[in-house]
């Protein structure tokens, strides 16, 4: 069968924070220390599929009712109930997503802690006006399974740079506040733009609670609180193009997939006793590799904790979750992640050292990775946004391999 990599590569260009597939002759980083061998107690089960969803992210309500929603990129979120993809959707805000941009749609959805009491929960969309949009919902009081698509409440409105790496995602932390990520919203190397501004928003972490004020308080120990030199909402900062970012539902501790540029892609690590005003860079270092020579490292920089190059086929870190589920004890504590164009899953662990081990769970899985998922018993899923002629999407869970 004869390949045509022009096309292929138009494809991939189109990926987030992958402007082209690295064809240089580069030598792949060195070899990673090695975690337990768990790759053969662990399989993927499909469990749903879908034409043209285009699924970003899945979550649950944490109401108990084991029901997964799932996030798809043209505006709408489904739910899986028993096993079974309900025809109705949950909310279906499509007119109001941005569709000029791969990187552009409805890209977040936390609900709030308290949903079972209040029922609110909060998307993150790019909206036609090219705004990246924090917004608060309500359940319906008379479905459980419908949202009311009138309840809709603005909470933030941030006008990026540019349509491109406009982050997106948010969750609530272990501190009951909300947590948004912002991309640097540049288009290209992001030079000029946001990242080391800390009087700007875009290229940071939002820490904000939702429950005070209107639309929303500042938490008195965020970082830049009393300080002039960055803004007040803002909790860590120097990213680029943060896709998907977790607290470990154990321990409280951040984890942030951060899309590198044309070479580097990174994972950082943030621990629960953080005060906030992490600075991860960007856009003076990719990864821990300088990226603008003319302009010294900042010296509070927080080195990732890893990072993979674009050889092999690889491009953009899709951020996971750690796995607290009970169905495969091999894989306890270890927080996956992967790459969107290879596919490739990798398990990382912190030993009691505080020393890393990190090895690759299933390899070149053929994937088009575009998020994962827990469930409200810590199992994990994930997301294939697909590149395939039939265009169909899939969902798959981690299972035991026995």
């Amino acid at each position: 069968m004869k390949i045509n990599w022009i096309i292929i590569a138009a494809i991939f260009a189109m990926l987030p924070g992958c402007l082209t597939v690295d064809q240089t002759q580069e030598e792949p980083p060195a070899p990673i220390r090695g975690a337990a061998s768990i790759a053969g107690h662990v399989k993927l089960t499909e469990i749903m599929k879908r034409t043209k969803a285009r699924p970003l992210h899945l979550t649950h309500a944490g109401d108990g009712s084991n029901r997964l929603f799932v996030v798809e990129q043209g505006g709408i979120i489904r739910i899986i109930q028993n096993g079974e993809g309900l025809e109705q959707p949950f909310l279906d805000v499509s007119s109001l997503i941005a569709r000029d941009n791969y990187m552009q749609g409805l890209l977040g959805l936390a609900f709030h802690p308290d949903y079972q009491i209040n029922g609110w929960f909060y998307i993150s969309y790019n909206h036609t006006t090219g705004n990246l949009v924090a917004a608060r919902y309500q359940v319906s009081p008379s479905n459980p399974n419908l949202a009311d698509a009138s309840s809709g409440q603005i909470i933030i409105r941030i006008s990026p740079p540019s349509t491109g790496h406009t982050g997106g995602h948010l969750a609530f932390g272990p501190d009951g506040y909300l947590y948004i990520a912002l991309g640097d919203g540049a288009s290209g190397s992001g030079v000029g733009y946001a990242g080391q501004d800390t009087l700007t928003l875009p290229g940071s972490i939002l820490r904000i609670d939702v429950d005070k004020g209107l639309p929303y308080a500042i938490p008195a120990d965020n970082p830049f609180v009393g300080n002039d030199a960055g803004l007040d909402e803002i909790w860590a900062y120097g990213l680029r193009h943060p896709w998907h970012f977790s607290f470990d539902r154990q321990t409280g501790d951040l984890y942030i997939g951060d899309v590198g540029e044309y070479r580097w892609e990174e994972v950082n690590f943030q621990p629960v006793t953080s005060q906030g005003g992490e600075n991860y860079g960007w856009p003076i270092w990719e990864a821990s590799h300088p990226y603008v020579d003319s302009v010294p490292p900042p010296a509070n920089r927080v080195p990732p904790f890893f990072e993979y190059h674009h050889s092999g086929r690889r491009c953009a870190v899709i951020g996971g979750y750690v796995y607290r589920g009970s169905a495969i004890p091999d894989l306890e504590g270890f927080y996956l992640f992967g790459d969107h164009c290879s596919g490739t899953i990798w398990a990382a662990r912190r030993d009691a050292e505080m020393q890393w081990h990190i090895s690759p769970l299933f390899l070149h899985t053929g994937f088009s990775i575009s998020g994962f998922g827990e469930d409200e018993q810590g199992e994990l899923y994930v997301l294939d946004r697909t590149y395939r002629p039939d265009r169909i999407d899939r969902l798959y869970r981690l299972d035991p391999n026995s």
